[in-house]
């Protein structure tokens, strides 16, 4: 039975079918390469992805296209519009789609072809199925190889039923490649009835005054050669048409007769059992189709048809728009092996719990980052890995355009500026290194700007604090990080005084408070720093052992106090693994 959870709701059906031989569109080189930074992303990771994807476009790669997996902090986009650069483009799922890896080159047929063309083309193609679409693209259905030669050669041993079919005249005349006299052709489908008139002149006399009582002989198809009473005979009938098989002719006044009648008189070359079977493939497929089938929505994701179409008696899934049901590609069972991936560069992070949705499905090329080594990332294949102790991300990327000897564009620069001083609060963190001050005395030179002037500027471009709820202040730059069984979420606002702190504490405690309910995080912190006075507040919730156990002092509000503490990462992350792990021995 189908699966209705397979594509997002979507309906699936039944039905058997074989793939087909189109040339695949789907590999590797051709899928999307995004460089990306983590989740909530902070200037870093935004302006560490601007600048990676732009040195590799430059190196040849001109597929990368920087992103981001959230909303971009006010001082990030006060950034970006000094130094003119776009936001980078929002990605919220990097899950490869039945869109990407879809067989786009597709042997398919309109509605209105007949059973010949689309038998030829099966035959030079190499297909067994076919989708059959009408002439804005929509899909009709799939017309099979075996369904097409049952209509064909029908197993039915009862002639009337294989004499009677629905067929265009036009169609007829084009199948045959023959010359039409008499009548005007008719280009709309008609119940038609084959008479080869092959038996006697009587025979068929009476074959026609039977089906005139019937009053269905103007249904009649009659076949035959260079046989004039025969020809004459239908023609007084009123037959629908006469064809003229082997190359012969009729009469002109037979002709006019034809003309009188509104009998159309068809000339061809080929033999009477070849015409006759010819008309049979001059049926429309429309007539052949299998529309109780599996369709696959272009947006449905590869992870949901591994699951999904395996046991699904088909083996060829059209792929079609959601919105306008037009055919956009096929995808056979064989390309759910191994289907390509979405490609990522990891930039300011490491860990599968910070990366944008999807991570695991893609394929992991490359990371650059100056955070601790996490245990979840895997690679199928070697991977190049940058990771140094150094105050930011972007600080790796420029040593990248030096070492690739490519300069770095003004505003590129200017990017890669921000990121370093919002992670180093102009190198007076703790986690500046040497390759940090000498980076960032280049980048300036190249921006031209001063350091400690951007610093001011950008800390009072956006305050959280002052321009944002609880709980956009929480996610604005929150990463969530595993040690010891236990999952920690670690916020942080950096401000230009603490000012404003006294009259949040109350609704930020709450939304932390209901952060954890929500996730089910063990611990969750909030850390507010003021980048003037290097002093920073924390606000705790959570596993109170975990709390208890962490080495700041609290005032009588339950707020941490953290004077000289501005990193998370060299002086909260450490000091929370240590509470941890003095936690779960109590």
């Amino acid at each position: 039975m189908p699966n209705p959870s397979i594509a997002k709701g979507h309906i699936f059906r039944d039905c058997l079918a074989v793939p087909t031989m189109s040339t695949p569109s789907n590999t590797s080189s051709l899928m999307p390469l995004y460089v990306v930074g983590h989740l909530n992303p902070d200037t870093d990771a935004i302006c560490a992805a601007i600048g990676y994807a732009d040195l590799l476009q430059k190196k040849g790669m001109t597929e990368a296209v920087a992103a981001r997996c959230g909303a971009v902090p006010a001082r990030t986009a006060w950034v970006l519009e000094q130094a003119g650069m776009e936001k980078p483009l929002l990605l919220d799922d990097v899950s490869a789609t039945a869109e990407m890896i879809c067989h786009k080159d597709v042997i398919q047929v309109s509605d209105d072809a007949t059973f010949l063309t689309a038998y030829q083309l099966m035959l030079s193609s190499g297909v067994r199925s076919i989708p059959v679409v009408d002439s804005d693209g929509r899909l009709c259905g799939l017309l099979k190889y075996l369904d097409l030669l049952q209509l064909l050669m029908p197993t039915d041993t009862d002639a009337e039923s294989v004499r009677r079919m629905v067929a265009c005249p036009a169609k007829i005349a084009t199948t045959l490649d023959a010359e039409a006299l008499g009548a005007e052709l008719q280009s709309d489908e008609r119940e038609i009835v084959q008479l080869v008139g092959a038996s006697s002149v009587d025979a068929v006399i009476k074959r026609l005054t039977h089906a005139t009582a019937n009053g269905d002989v103007g249904a009649y198809v009659v076949i035959c050669g260079d046989r004039p009473i025969v020809q004459r005979t239908a023609i007084d009938h009123g037959v629908c048409m006469l064809v003229v098989t082997g190359g012969f002719k009729v009469s002109a006044d037979l002709v006019t007769l034809a003309r009188e009648k509104g009998v159309v008189i068809l000339h061809c070359q080929q033999d009477t059992a070849t015409v006759s079977k010819l008309i049979r493939c001059a049926r429309m497929v429309s007539h052949a189709l299998d529309n109780d089938i599996v369709r696959v929505m272009a947006d449905d994701s590869v992870k949901q048809l591994l699951l999904g179409l395996g046991s699904q008696n088909q083996d060829l899934f059209p792929v079609i728009d959601p919105g306008d049901n037009t055919l956009m590609g096929v995808i056979s069972k064989s390309d759910l092996i191994d289907p390509p991936r979405i490609r990522l560069v990891l930039v300011d992070h490491n860990e599968y719990s910070q990366a944008v949705p999807g991570v695991e499905d893609a394929e992991v090329i490359e990371v650059i980052d100056h955070h601790r080594l996490a245990g979840d990332l895997i690679s199928r294949e070697p991977i190049r890995y940058l990771n140094e102790p150094v105050g930011s991300s972007s600080t790796l990327v420029a040593r990248e355009y030096r070492y690739a000897g490519i300069d770095v564009p003004k505003g590129v620069a200017l990017c890669l500026i921000a990121g370093m001083v919002s992670d180093t609060l102009n190198l007076t963190s703790p986690t500046t290194a040497d390759l940090d001050r000498e980076i960032l005395v280049w980048l300036c030179q190249i921006a031209d700007v001063d350091a400690a002037k951007f610093t001011r500027d950008f800390f009072a471009s956006g305050s959280l604090l002052a321009h944002n709820t609880a709980a956009e202040t929480i996610g604005a730059d929150r990463k969530v990080f595993e040690e010891n069984g236990a999952r920690v979420s670690i916020s942080h606002v950096e401000e230009a005084g603490l000012d404003l702190f006294a009259s949040r504490h109350e609704e930020l405690a709450k939304s932390l408070d209901d952060l954890i309910q929500e996730k089910g995080y063990d611990l969750a912190l909030l850390i507010v720093t003021d980048i003037t006075s290097h002093h920073s507040l924390i606000i705790t919730s959570g596993s109170q052992k975990i709390i208890d156990a962490l080495p700041f002092e609290r005032d009588d509000d339950g707020v941490c106090q953290a004077p000289g503490v501005v990193s998370r990462k060299k002086q909260i992350f450490p000091a929370v693994c240590q509470a941890i792990r003095v936690a779960a021995h109590r």
